[in-house]
């Protein structure tokens, strides 16, 4: 088993009531697993990746993360544990602007105190996976959206993650770049990644082995 939530629950206090994101999810993720996360706008499928990728708390119920329990860990301990095992792929990319395609690649590594050398090499290897060698000077404002795509899951793939996390992924991409996306992550399952992808796609939720639907902060079975 990689994950299990239990019980979580998640809300906001608004005019002195509770107003619910996430009600009571229950939820096992074992290794190798490719789940789709579907459902309308403001079913809380976002805010059930950022739980899952330690991002945010949830304010009731339990969750354990390779036998770890994330609700009772310190801050510290969460983020080494999620920079260790998680990659995250925005919709909006969450490139560094100020960074180069090469750096912000690099960033990951760069916490996890991976030696000058050995980055250097994993970089290179990335770039040339998504064939961005040429592109690893510029800054992520020069490129377009499918090259700042591709940037940001080199990003989050660098540090071999056990869990990849995706929100929209293919979002802001044209089909052809979008369907590309996805024959990659079905290459990167494969090869044993556990993948998690929120998605209003019909098509790119069929690339998963479970889908998952949400409907006002409820898993529907």
């Amino acid at each position: 088993m990689l994950l299990e939530l239990k019980g979580i629950t998640k809300w906001i206090e608004q005019g002195g009531r509770r107003n619910f994101i996430l009600k009571d999810i229950n939820l096992v993720v074992e290794k190798g697993e490719f789940i789709s996360v579907m459902g309308p706008s403001g079913s809380g499928k976002s805010t059930l990746l950022n739980v899952i990728g330690m991002l945010d708390d949830a304010n009731e119920g339990s969750y354990q993360f390779l036998h770890e329990n994330v609700h009772m860990l310190k801050e510290k301990s969460k983020t080494a544990l999620y920079k260790r095992y998680i990659g995250f792929v925005f919709q909006a990319y969450h490139l560094i602007d100020e960074l180069t395609v090469y750096e912000n690649i690099e960033t990951p590594l760069i916490y996890q105190d991976i030696k000058g050398s050995e980055r250097k090499a994993m970089v290179a290897d990335m770039l040339d996976r998504f064939n961005i060698v040429g592109k690893k000077d510029l800054f992520p404002t020069q490129l377009s959206g499918g090259q700042q795509q591709l940037v940001g899951i080199a990003r989050a793939l660098i540090a071999k993650p056990e869990l990849l996390l995706a929100d929209e992924p293919t979002g802001n991409l044209n089909s052809k770049q979008g369907e590309e996306i996805m024959e990659l992550f079905a290459e990167l399952n494969k090869n044993g990644v556990t993948i998690i992808q929120v998605t209003h796609s019909e098509k790119n939720a069929t690339y998963g082995s479970r889908i998952i639907n949400l409907l006002d902060g409820h898993i529907q079975h």
